[in-house]
């Protein structure tokens, strides 16, 4: 274990963070670089300061090595930050199958430098025509387990090609064969399995034995692939290809849709030519907030990521944080208390804008958010369980991946996509190369009734035929003086906009560079369970104090991969998350 003095106040738990935790992340020490390994490496003592990667031009950060040269290479060629986002998504479907992702759907939000102005492109999962409110639950009321998650029954139509597509034509500036080109070869010619790859497989053999699709890719001798051994997916080229060659319509129209349908039919799941056809990415008004004069710029409904951020942001703003200083008890005793009061109201508002009336207006207003910390007590923990729902309409007037990119241009994109658990629903589309989702399971199976990530969900989030499930990903910008600052994002299922608001406050509040506000201990409270999850490390002292306000504590495994990337006058500053030891920034 590193001993190593810190002179400046605000780093002790950023070494706390990088050090005490354990030595591998559910994977053998001797077998890959740990947390710990990789942050040490990136530390100077002599300046007591975690580095940042430093590019003049521009950056990228994503959670793949490979996946990030890429849209460096992009950016290089002459391309702008949408151009390589697009291509790191798509290149991200070939290198970490478990997230990236041409099956599934997700989110973008983007800054176009041109007209000054922020977007956002809501190219979230579907659900298909004939889905129903109650299609997860047997004759006696109950939920009937893994349907939502391991079936065919589980998947939602796909969003993530037309959403990379209509992002390229409406801000991009090359080509979309140019910007598939190297995801095509990746595929077609293999890389070599890493041990964050093999791990991956391995905990997920039973969920990808089960489709003799999945093992033709993934498995060799009748096991998952293991570190070092090359994925190959032939089938995931020649899918590329026709998209590359023919474009969305290949995905929704053409002989891949056939394909997915055919597999759907195979199955009995409901996806039809008709679903696929009628998919359509949206573009939706960005939440607009302001954090001590920085704007927030992220991600409207269906996610409730950018909501709820904001809504956290506008109560933690009545307290000096930085005065209270990073993780203190203090400090992380206001992270839950205002964490609890938006998860609750998450439960009962949050839902598909285009089929429920959510009251955005009303959660993100400041006056709300003062209404709602009344009832913070400072030297005692709220109940959950006396938490209800607030009333804001008065106010009115876990595998997913995250990456990153700027430009010098000013251009900016933040984009969070995924396919729900680890390799989706593990099953691969015949033929394709695609692994599905299985997104269904966001939607509220039965009101009431935890999801995989253990969050509740009411009326509002009921499955319904063409519907979008809610989400937690909050693909972020933060702008100061109206220019791109800040680009953050992470994975990590209901503790996705918990991670992703401790990015911002540290940056903000505690004045740390992209390096050392990633590896800084994080919290999590979403208000049911009634607990208060912290990663192992953390003073003893401090948790005692929390303790005594009446804070049930939960030590449990890292949270999030944020990847974020800072702009300065002299360039860019940016970190991958190394509790994913794959991760890689990439600046030139």
């Amino acid at each position: 274990m590193f001993k190593i003095i810190i002179k400046r106040h605000f780093l002790l738990n950023s070494l706390i963070a990088a050090l005490a935790l354990p030595l591998s992340l559910e994977s053998p020490a001797n077998t890959q670089l740990s947390m710990t390994q990789i942050a040490a490496q990136r530390y100077d003592s002599s300046k007591d300061i975690f580095h940042p990667v430093y590019g003049k031009y521009g950056m990228v950060a994503s959670e793949q090595e490979l996946a990030t040269q890429i849209g460096v290479d992009i950016l290089k060629q002459g391309g702008n930050a949408i151009d390589a986002a697009v291509a790191v998504g798509f290149a991200l479907a070939v290198v970490l199958p478990n997230a990236g992702n041409i099956g599934g759907g997700g989110f973008m939000v983007l800054h176009d430098a041109k007209s000054n102005n922020n977007f956002t492109v809501d190219f979230r999962e579907m659900a298909p025509n004939k889905a129903t409110r109650d299609m997860y639950i047997d004759n006696n009321g109950n939920i009937i387990d893994g349907k939502s998650l391991y079936t065919h029954f589980s998947v939602g139509v796909p969003g993530t090609v037309a959403g990379m597509e209509y992002a390229l034509n409406k801000w991009g500036s090359l080509p979309l064969e140019k910007i598939l080109e190297p995801s095509i070869k990746l595929a077609e010619d293999g890389f070599v399995v890493s041990n964050t790859l093999a791990n991956t497989l391995k905990s997920e053999t039973e969920t990808l034995g089960k489709w003799e699709s999945s093992k033709k890719i993934f498995f060799k001798d009748g096991r998952p692939l293991i570190a070092g051994e090359l994925l190959v997916q032939k089938d995931l080229a020649n899918t590329l290809r026709q998209i590359a060659k023919e474009g969305s319509k290949a995905f929704y129209e053409g002989d891949i849709a056939k394909k997915i349908v055919a597999e759907m039919e195979k199955h009995n799941g409901l996806i039809t030519l008709e679903d696929m056809r009628g998919y359509q990415a949206i573009e939706r008004e960005p939440i607009i907030g302001d954090y001590r004069g920085y704007k927030i710029v992220t991600m409207p409904p269906p996610s409730s990521g950018g909501i709820h951020l904001v809504q956290i942001l506008n109560m933690l703003e009545n307290y000096p944080l930085n005065e209270f200083g990073s993780n203190s008890a203090k400090t992380i005793h206001y992270l839950a208390e205002t964490m609890k009061l938006a998860y609750a109201d998450r439960s009962e508002y949050l839902g598909d804008p285009d089929f429920v009336k959510v009251p955005a207006k009303g959660l993100t207003s400041k006056e709300y958010a003062k209404s709602l910390i009344q009832d913070i007590d400072e030297e005692k923990a709220r109940v959950a369980a006396d938490i209800k729902p607030g009333k804001p309409q008065s106010y009115e007037s876990d595998q997913t991946t995250h990456y990153s990119v700027m430009d010098e241009e000013g251009n900016a994109v933040a984009v969070t996509y995924t396919l729900n658990l680890n390799f989706g629903s593990g099953i691969v589309a015949e033929g394709t190369g695609i692994l599905l989702n299985n997104e269904m399971d966001d939607f509220s199976s039965k009101p009431g009734v935890a999801n995989a990530f253990g969050l509740i969900g009411g009326d509002a989030n009921a499955i319904e035929g063409k519907k979008r499930p809610l989400s937690s990903m909050t693909p972020t910008l933060v702008l100061k003086k109206d220019k791109p600052w800040l680009v953050t994002g992470s994975p990590g299922g209901a503790r996705i906009i918990t991670t992703v608001l401790q990015s911002i406050l540290n940056t903000v509040d505690h004045s740390m560079n992209p390096a050392e506000a990633i590896v800084t201990h994080r919290v999590h409270h979403q208000w049911l369970p009634d607990e208060l999850r912290i990663e192992e490390g953390l003073s003893p002292d401090t948790l005692k104090l929390l303790e005594q306000k009446g804070h049930k504590i939960s030590v449990k495994s890292p949270m999030g991969r944020i990847q974020i990337i800072q702009a300065k006058e002299d360039g860019f500053y940016g970190y991958s998350d190394p509790r994913n030891p794959d991760g890689k920034t990439i600046g030139f």
